[in-house]
């Protein structure tokens, strides 16, 4: 599965949590892919669901794919228990 990380300038921020997304995919043994963007280069992309702070998932309520809003972007148990549920969902084929 492909997912995108959204943040302000598309390298800092997303960056590191794309990369806690997929260590916690990994832990559950899932593969996941994904790209770091920034705020204008994520409208339309093709993905999965995306994942953002709660201020830029506001921004991106018209996607036609699930956004995520993290509130805080270094507690790894919250992206855990947001992300998994779509996670696993989106493994068995439900959309």
């Amino acid at each position: 599965m492909k997912i995108v990380t959204v943040c302000g300038m598309g390298f800092g921020t997303s960056l590191m949590l794309l990369m806690d997304i997929q260590a916690i995919g990994k832990k559950y043994g899932y593969t996941i892919e994904g790209e770091a963007v920034d705020l204008g280069s994520a409208k339309g992309k093709t993905c999965d669901f995306m994942v953002a702070s709660s201020e830029i998932a506001l921004v991106l309520n018209d996607e036609t794919v699930e956004v995520i809003a993290i509130h805080n972007l270094l507690d790894k148990e919250e992206i855990e228990r947001k992300v998994m549920p779509v996670v696993e969902k989106l493994a068995k084929g439900v959309k």
